[in-house]
């Protein structure tokens, strides 16, 4: 028994594709017998039609790439993005971040501290911009060689952050 005018009929009525019209195989001579729409929304009712779930894309294919890219494949030329070290996590940004962050606190924590005035702040802050320094350490044995410190009586400008 030809059933595919009541499935298309149905499809329109429930709002799907033909392959999700589920029919009753037990009552599939009530089915093709259905002419009209009316007849079809009887069926529907009834529970002699019914749209089916709809079916998820497996995640086979997906599970299966991700296994290969832990085992280190599918990384060649073509799948590239970005140069090597934006790839593997610029450590000498890091370095820099690191070394230069403190120097900037310590030097600010001076100037606040008003241990160095604002001449000698900027010309800190543009020799450590500059990589002068290799750590904070240097900056203060720098700064002691120098005899920056303004005299005000400050017993210990240089406090651990």
């Amino acid at each position: 028994m030809n059933t595919s005018v009541q499935r298309r009929i149905a499809a329109k009525i429930l709002k799907c594709g033909k392959n999700r019209v589920w029919t009753d195989p037990q009552k599939l001579k009530d089915i093709s017998e259905a002419i009209t729409r009316e007849d079809v929304r009887r069926l529907i009712k009834s529970g002699a039609i019914v749209k089916s779930a709809e079916e998820a894309p497996s995640r086979a294919v997906i599970r299966t790439r991700a296994a290969k890219r832990r085992k280190g494949r599918r990384s060649g030329q073509g799948s590239r993005k970005g140069s090597f070290e934006s790839r593997t996590g610029n450590e000498q940004k890091l370095r820099w971040i690191k070394t230069i962050r403190p120097q900037r606190r310590m030097i600010g924590e001076l100037k606040a501290s008003g241990a160095i005035n604002n001449e000698t702040y900027k010309r800190l802050y543009k020799l450590s911009k500059g990589g002068v320094f290799r750590s904070r350490k240097h900056l203060e044995l720098y700064i002691k060689e120098h005899k920056l410190l303004v005299e005000k009586g400050v017993n210990k400008p240089f406090k651990k952050a």
